[in-house]
């Protein structure tokens, strides 16, 4: 997949539903299309004028074109508002000129096909990209031109190799100016390999924030669970090369493996019991699988649990 804009490679999520568990906007739970018509800001259709009705929203500009009266109508807006948030950290690029996808295109085409289909469902969607700070962020909308525009950030990502500009994480930091620069409850989708260097009591502290300001979240962590965890690499001398710093090592995994599958194999265990206590939706994202196959799964796996 060269272009995330040709949604038809998405279109195997058709006869999926993304469904918000809790009460998004405070008065309707689940999927929420309106039924009802008034004064929105999203337009919907025309219809012809039916004599004797108001004619306030009479479309002029469209009755000078073609001598037809027609009114505008308007779908009540989505209840639900959707904030995709991605982690563009160095750190993303890895495995850097391996062959296999990186953490960074995972997070982008899983991004690109969640568009896809919560604007299906008439969901209003925003992204925020971050790396040491908040590098964009995008108010939640559900027309079609801010569909596009998000695709062509998403584009960007995919074109922009970050492995030598040495971002550095600071989730611990920027998800707190996220969680206050939303202000209707949402459902937040944050991507990241969840590297920081703060303390990481200060990385779950920013993580709570998000559900304490009531918004229901999902956290995609995106990882090379073979290499990243699981640290399996031949027996032989390796070069390392922190992306976030530049900072190189020379040594053979074997002699390290036990002691730094222990510090990482805890870290993530702790990752998973602060998620369970906080009741964020963890979903342990390996890039070795192609995205569309973990997204399914757990879309399939959350519309078993409503």
């Amino acid at each position: 997949m060269k272009n995330i804009i040709d949604i038809q490679q998405f279109q195997q999520f058709d006869n999926l539903e993304f469904v918000a568990r809790g009460v998004v906007e405070g008065f309707i739970t689940g999927l929420h299309r309106s039924p009802f018509h008034g004064f929105s800001v999203e337009f919907a259709e025309h219809r012809l004028y039916n004599r004797g009705e108001s004619t306030k929203h009479i479309d002029w500009k469209l009755f000078a074109r073609t001598e037809k009266l027609f009114v505008k109508r308007y779908e009540e807006e989505t209840n639900l508002r959707c904030h995709i948030v991605i982690d563009t950290s160095s750190s993303m690029m890895f495995p850097y000129n391996s062959g296999i996808q990186t953490k960074l295109a995972f997070s982008v085409y899983s991004s690109a096909a969640l568009i896809y289909l919560l604007r299906k469902q008439r969901d209003a969607v925003g992204l925020s990209l971050f790396s040491n700070e908040i590098e964009l962020h995008t108010p939640a909308r559900l027309s079609l031109v801010h569909a596009k525009l998000l695709y062509g950030h998403l584009n960007n990502l995919l074109n922009t190799d970050f492995s030598k500009d040495n971002k550095k994480t600071k989730a611990s930091v920027v998800l707190h100016q996220i969680a206050e620069s939303i202000h209707q409850r949402s459902l937040v989708i944050l991507f990241s390999d969840m590297f920081d260097s703060a303390d990481t009591e200060e990385v779950f502290s920013a993580l709570q924030h998000l559900r304490h300001n009531k918004h229901e979240v999902i956290l995609f962590h995106v990882k090379d669970k073979k290499l990243e965890q699981q640290f399996e690499f031949k027996n032989r001398p390796y070069k390392f090369v922190d992306l976030e710093n530049g900072e190189e090592v020379k040594f053979n995994p074997v002699d390290v493996r036990d002691e730094y599958t222990s510090a990482v194999n805890d870290y993530f265990d702790a990752l998973k019991l602060k998620c369970g206590q906080y009741k964020i939706d963890l979903v342990e994202a390996d890039i070795n699988d192609d995205f569309e196959k973990v997204l399914h799964a757990y879309l399939i796996k959350r519309s078993k649990l409503m």
